[in-house]
């Protein structure tokens, strides 16, 4: 019905990925939510093989991820952590992507608490930043952007259109119509299959 989602990072020279991700087992006891290399950078979550949603490399990649880093420092959550609807995992991915626009990234709409604004804010650039968000708490709201199309959310439920690579956005199902990546012509092709 969800997906967890988190961000990896491995400067140039560095000898491993740093993830990060926010969960909400132990935050009750006084774990942080933001947890850094709790496991490795593309682990199954529950069985579920990962989907890489967003790959950046080459020039300026050094920047991007101190950029990156700097948001996750800001975080405005570090301690706190709710299911539904938010802050949980993806209102954490989806902060960081309103924070570095450039890794225009398109969360998927099962990703449930994309759509909760921190601080309450009724309205917000998409997390893409290629488009603008309204929404009330992440529980009521609409989302029009390049890279994510149109989306309702009702109920931290996604109901949209992908417009740039046609396709429904549903609830629970996912994306049905063609696929967010195109033909990569790029050897050898960081998209997944």
């Amino acid at each position: 019905m969800a997906v967890h989602s988190w961000i990896s990072l491995k400067p140039s020279g560095a000898p491993a990925y740093t993830r990060y991700e926010v969960m909400g087992w132990g935050v009750g006891n006084g774990a942080p939510a933001v947890r850094v290399n709790r496991s490795g950078p593309d682990n199954y979550w529950f069985g579920s093989r990962p989907e890489r949603l967003v790959d950046r490399r080459g020039d300026g990649v050094d920047e991007l991820i101190a950029r990156i880093q700097a948001a996750v420092e800001a975080y405005p959550y570090p301690t706190s952590y709710r299911t539904w609807p938010g802050p949980n995992s993806n209102t954490f991915v989806a902060y960081l992507g309103r924070a570095v626009p450039e890794l225009r990234l398109d969360l998927p709409a099962t990703a449930i608490g994309k759509d909760f604004i921190p601080g309450g804010m009724p309205m917000a650039m998409s997390p893409s930043g290629t488009g603008v968000q309204v929404s009330l708490f992440g529980l009521l709201g609409v989302l029009a952007g390049v890279e994510e199309g149109v989306e309702l959310n009702l109920l931290s439920l996604t109901f949209g259109v992908d417009v740039k690579r046609p396709a429904l956005k549903l609830p629970i199902v996912g994306r049905v119509g063609f696929s967010r990546y195109p033909d990569c012509p790029c050897p050898p092709c960081p998209c997944p299959p």
